[in-house]
């Protein structure tokens, strides 16, 4: 079995996403932001979960170069980092739902 290890071209583009993406989720948790402490709005929120979910998918595959393992390895990778993201989701929105009443 030989192994096919990501190019460097691969990685850099990787990373210029990851990066993009990095500054999309800093700059979405702001936009309503008036130097108060209150929770995310919604859509706010879901757009961080994506684009965190985007970005581990892509560490995943290409940092650590799942996508040339078996599919047991991706499903159980891919689905660790899915079971995380909704408890993420899920801590949100029960932490919203205390302060909204």
């Amino acid at each position: 079995m030989t192994m096919t290890h990501p190019t460097t071209r691969r990685l850099t583009i990787t990373w210029i996403i990851l990066m993009g993406l990095t500054l999309v989720s800093m700059i979405s948790s702001r936009l309503d932001a008036e130097d108060q402490w209150l929770a995310l709005p919604l859509w706010s929120a879901l757009l961080v979960l994506i684009s965190t979910g985007f970005k581990a998918h892509q560490v995943l595959m290409i940092y650590l170069n799942l996508r040339v393992s078996s599919p047991a390895w991706k499903g159980a990778f891919l689905g660790l980092a899915l079971v995380i993201l909704g408890l993420i989701l899920s801590g949100y929105l029960a932490a919203r739902a205390n302060l909204l009443g």
